[in-house]
């Protein structure tokens, strides 16, 4: 890899996400094919395309990601090991907000209470019926399900993925119509795109450019594969892997670079349940909380382990920090790949 410049591999995995398809994609929707599939995807475009192999390769990936990235990781590693063809030059990773433990959900409780969401009261009442555990309640345990009820009662009116910005489905309809009536008016008049003050409009027009038969052409999606793109949830996923904090110590040893960076105004994964995990992988830290910046501001709070791994907060970010603060996250991103401190 060149200085300054980085060439990005976008991946739609696991198999029937994006524009990826198979004959029958429910044969393939599980954390290890997920994992396996990967893995065999690189090594193989790596053959096709032999002048990227002298580059440092990393992998970076947020949320849910935070599961399958760290198995990808180690199996690549053994892969390299065992003398599998061609080698990958694995360097390290980066992730954000990410998935660890499926414990999560257990720090919600103190995020909200530090960030003025529930009272002092509901907290010291939650902690005190619960003993820390919201996720697995005991049914009898009648106390600590009335508390959480109030708790999510609290939290409704909040959006998780950003305790800052504004849930907006109402609005949403409104946009929609509103731009489907510019849509439609004749060419010769000027297209003016509503603001867009709600992250939702984003995906609503991204569904509208993916979906257009130009870009799909630009793309090369192949004929007759996917149909009409829709952005959707679904549940036929099989959950194999449901901790990684094994596979983050394994390739800490074998000293592999690491970023893992948290959007302070997250409640889906808090950044107190990163910082939890990171500190029982029990690494000694070489430098401590400081604040980073850009353009002379503070841009959020960085700490160094001896393992190399960096952990890091971006200031006023959601869920998926890049897309809410790419601002903040390019020079992030752009000091740590060229081992710079932040």
């Amino acid at each position: 890899m060149d200085k300054g410049l980085c060439n990005i591999i976008f991946v739609d995995l696991p198999l029937g996400t994006g524009f990826s398809y198979a004959k029958n994609v429910k044969d393939y929707r599980s954390d290890w094919k997920l994992v396996h599939n990967t893995h065999q995807f690189l090594r193989k475009w790596l053959i096709d395309h032999p002048e990227f192999l002298p580059n440092e390769f990393y992998i970076g990936a947020d949320s849910y990601s935070g599961i399958p990235v760290p198995a990808i990781l180690q199996e690549i590693s053994n892969g390299n090991e065992e003398g599998h063809q061609p080698l990958i030059n694995l360097q390290g990773y980066l992730l954000g907000n990410p998935w660890t433990t499926y414990k999560e959900d257990n720090y919600q409780i103190q995020y909200a209470h530090g960030m003025g969401l529930i009272s002092d009261e509901l907290y010291a009442s939650l902690q005190r019926n619960c003993k820390g555990e919201y996720i697995d309640v005991d049914s009898g345990n009648e106390l600590c399900l009335r508390d959480l009820q109030y708790f999510h009662e609290c939290l409704s009116g909040i959006n998780k993925f950003n305790i800052l910005a504004s849930i907006c489905k109402d609005d949403l309809r409104m946009w929609r119509r509103s731009l489907t009536q510019e849509l439609n008016a004749s060419l010769s008049s000027r297209l003016t795109v509503p603001e867009l003050s709600c992250r939702d409009y984003g995906f609503y027009l991204a569904t509208k450019w993916i979906s257009d038969e130009s870009v799909r052409k630009a793309l090369h999606i192949r004929e007759g594969t996917i149909g009409t793109w829709e952005r959707c949830y679904t549940t036929d996923f099989k959950r194999e892997i449901f901790s990684t904090v094994e596979f983050h110590a394994n390739l800490s040893k074998k000293g592999y670079r690491s970023l893992i960076y948290s959007g302070d105004l997250d409640l889906i994964v808090p950044f107190r349940s990163t910082q939890a995990w990171i500190r029982d992988l029990n690494y000694s830290i070489i430098e401590d909380w400081r604040s980073w910046y850009v353009n002379g501001q503070v841009a959020g709070y960085t700490r160094t382990y001896s393992n190399r791994m960096t952990y890091a907060t971006v200031k006023g970010s959601g869920h998926i920090a890049p897309e809410y603060t790419p601002e903040l996250c390019f020079p992030m991103f752009s000091r740590w790949i060229s081992n710079l401190p932040l």
